[in-house]
């Protein structure tokens, strides 16, 4: 492989514009700028997902999902900051929802909405659900003005909804009780 980030000090957004990939230079508040940030939080957010996961014997065994969460974030970014570019593939999507299903069966039927929080790896889970969703409203923002692939909001849906059933998974695996919300 070649050195693709040969500089990573470029000074060229000291006055407010960034780069995509594709050349183009954008404010930095751009909601296109705004979207690809969203999914580097995320991205970086399942990072510290993954760690936690790791320091847990119970829950290692998912860091390879998580992993997996990460090639497609990059990939869904490399969409966001190339608009001509299909990066994410369908089989991402089928691969979260086969996920979801099956850790889904595991758990006892929800009667109650459940506070995010309980161990570490739990409210990083929680949290992740919830700046993917966030993502997914930039991504939706930014629909209204240029073509973005289905694939990507559809993608960030079903992320959210595997991150919630991770977090109860995780919660269940280390013998945690979940705390449900008091009306």
């Amino acid at each position: 492989m070649s050195n693709r980030l040969t500089k990573i000090t470029t000074k060229t957004g000291d006055k407010g514009k960034t780069s995509i990939a594709d050349g183009q230079k954008l404010d930095k508040f751009d909601v296109r700028i705004e979207a690809i940030g969203e999914v580097d939080e995320l991205n970086s957010l399942m990072g510290v997902v993954y760690a936690e996961l790791q320091e847990h014997p119970a829950t290692k065994s998912f860091g390879s999902l998580v992993l997996s969460i990460q090639h497609d974030l990059f990939d869904l970014g490399s969409e966001l900051a190339m608009p001509e570019h299909e990066g994410l593939k369908l089989s991402s999507l089928e691969t979260l929802e086969t996920h979801s299903n099956t850790l889904n069966q595991e758990l006892a039927p929800l009667r109650e909405f459940i506070l995010p929080s309980g161990s570490k790896a739990v409210a990083y889970t929680h949290l992740a659900r919830a700046v993917s969703r966030r993502a997914e409203r930039q991504i939706v923002k930014l629909s209204s003005q240029a073509a973005i692939r289905p694939l990507l909001l559809q993608y960030l849906n079903r992320l959210s909804d595997l991150l919630f059933i991770l977090a109860r998974t995780i919660s269940k695996q280390d013998g945690q009780k979940e705390i449900l919300w008091k009306r």
